[in-house]
């Protein structure tokens, strides 16, 4: 099997250059960018590229000085890295030399200074706090400007993560969002644990997405180990995925509708998603289908019976769904309540990569779907779901199309399930000095996991790149110039994980 991402090691002073050229290409686009440590050559810059017009991509290495605290930040010619940089200097200690907005993303001050927990040469986790100096916002200063401080901690059961608003009377002047509160070591950890079990973990990285981060894991192994999976098994994950893209997109519905006092939709879409979830358990055994996605195939088989009784499920559902899409769709009050708020502009999308249905309802035609290999993708790909306004009203359209395009696919794959075996036999130690990079469509949009190997074959070191990393910033810029009382309904019509990007 042809290695799809390939190594490019280019000066650490060259790199932006380097980069940006690489960028003005038809097709290309910036996917992440951390570091990792080379056995016996110090730290090392990694940048990676895709390339959505082949479906490959260009990782792009510079080592760094023995001794250096710094290299030139992308961010100021590329915004979309800014966050990726700032968990950088959490994880290596590494300071983005030009970013215009230095501070910690993920480790807080309580953790001593000198603690990089990703360098070999870091020191053990603290057992209690130091002293520090508060976090420094961004102020914003002006007669009548106060600043509304919500969180970490939040009313109902929802992750932490603080907002600050700075405010104009009742209008958001600005938000700043501040994350790190579930931080919980996920990258170290994936590359100490064998590899044979790290599925497990990987798929928990953002547990409400469990199919699309077992798949990428997935995926990035088997480009390690130069296999394929089975027909049949690449089906059924493609079956798995699409299942948690609809309960999500429905669960979404409800929410929307019940930050805007619409209890009908509220109870109907949350039943909804129940239905959806139960498609799950049909296939997987659980509802969040964990444990089902696994390099190399997936870990059960569709026996006839249970083919028969989930296409009979979906059929059900289907036309739930359907008759239920216009209480969303065509009812005046919803769209008057949608439409304007939280409008994300296509330049400022495209500016900060913001991915999956938020950047497709902000003009996008990225869907990763379309590009890269995963299940039965991009061979059977839907046409990418798009709208231009960037509101909130846009946004949920877009869920919408999904959701028809999501049950049309599911209700092909299950007609035209192939069959093979559902999975391979696979080596018992991957190959040194290898690199898989797995790039899937989750529901939040493209989810990308990273895997290189050392000298001895070992996972060296695993990046995870959820979504949610490219589109909190999405949420900040959205929610300017709105009322405090929209953003709820900002914060909904984006969805986005806590977990997923404290990693």
């Amino acid at each position: 099997m042809k290695e799809i991402f390939t190594r490019q090691q280019v000066p650490l002073s060259d790199i932006c250059d380097t980069v940006r050229r690489a960028l003005n290409k038809p097709g290309w686009r910036f996917g992440h960018e951390t570091a990792r440590v080379v056995a016996g050559d110090g730290l090392s810059l990694e940048v990676l590229l895709l390339n959505t017009t082949g479906g490959a991509g260009e990782i792009f290495s510079a080592r760094i000085p023995d001794g250096a605290a710094e290299y030139p930040s992308l961010t100021p010619h590329i915004p979309a890295a800014h966050w990726a940089e700032r968990a950088i200097g959490d994880f290596f200690g590494l300071k983005a030399e030009g970013h215009p907005r230095w501070k910690s993303l993920i480790l807080h001050e309580a953790w001593p200074a000198d603690f990089a927990p990703l360098r070999d040469d870091s020191p053990d986790a603290p057992r209690c706090m130091r002293d520090v100096d508060p976090y420094t916002f961004m102020e914003v200063h002006g007669e009548g400007v106060h600043e509304i401080p919500v969180g970490p901690i939040h009313a109902g059961i929802i992750e932490p993560g603080h907002f600050r608003f700075s405010c104009l009377g009742e209008i958001v002047t600005n938000l700043e969002i501040r994350l790190g509160y579930q931080h919980r070591g996920i990258e170290r950890r994936l590359a100490e644990i064998p590899w044979q079990q790290s599925r497990f973990l990987a798929e928990a990285a953002s547990s409400d997405t469990t199919v699309g981060n077992a798949l990428a894991h997935a995926v990035a192994i088997e480009q390690i180990l130069g296999m394929i999976p089975p027909p049949r098994a690449q089906f059924l994950r493609t079956v798995a995925l699409e299942i948690e893209r609809l309960a999500s997109h429905l669960g979404d519905l409800g929410g929307l509708s019940g930050d805007i006092g619409y209890s009908a939709g509220a109870a109907i879409f949350a039943r909804l998603r129940g239905g959806a979830l139960t498609l799950g358990e049909l296939l997987a055994g659980t509802r969040f289908q964990r444990a089902f996605v696994l390099p190399g195939g997936i870990a059960r088989d569709l026996g006839d019976a249970a083919q028969s009784e989930l296409v009979q499920s979906l059929s059900d559902l289907t036309y739930k769904i359907e008759d239920s899409l216009p209480l969303i769709l065509e009812n005046p009050s919803v769209i008057e309540r949608m439409e304007g708020t939280g409008r994300l502009s296509p330049s400022l999308a495209k500016e900060f990569g913001i991915v999956g249905p938020a950047g497709r309802a902000s003009g996008s035609g990225y869907d990763a779907r379309t590009a890269f290999s995963h299940g039965v993708f991009p061979q059977h790909a839907p046409v990418p779901a798009r709208r231009k306004s960037g509101d909130v009203l846009a946004r949920t359209q877009v869920r919408c199309d999904e959701i028809i395009a999501s049950l049309s696919l599911l209700h092909k794959l299950l007609d035209d399930l192939p069959q093979s075996p559902i999975k391979a036999t696979l080596a018992d130690q991957l190959p040194p000095n290898r690199v898989g990079v797995g790039v899937v469509e989750a529901w939040r949009g493209e989810l990308i996991h990273w895997i290189t190997t050392d000298d001895e074959g070992r996972i060296g070191r695993y990046s995870v790149r959820d979504p949610s990393m490219s589109n909190w910033t999405g949420l900040a810029i959205a929610v300017r110039g709105n009322l405090v009382a929209d953003f709820p309904l900002c914060n909904k019509s984006f969805n986005l994980s806590y977990s997923g990007n404290d990693l």
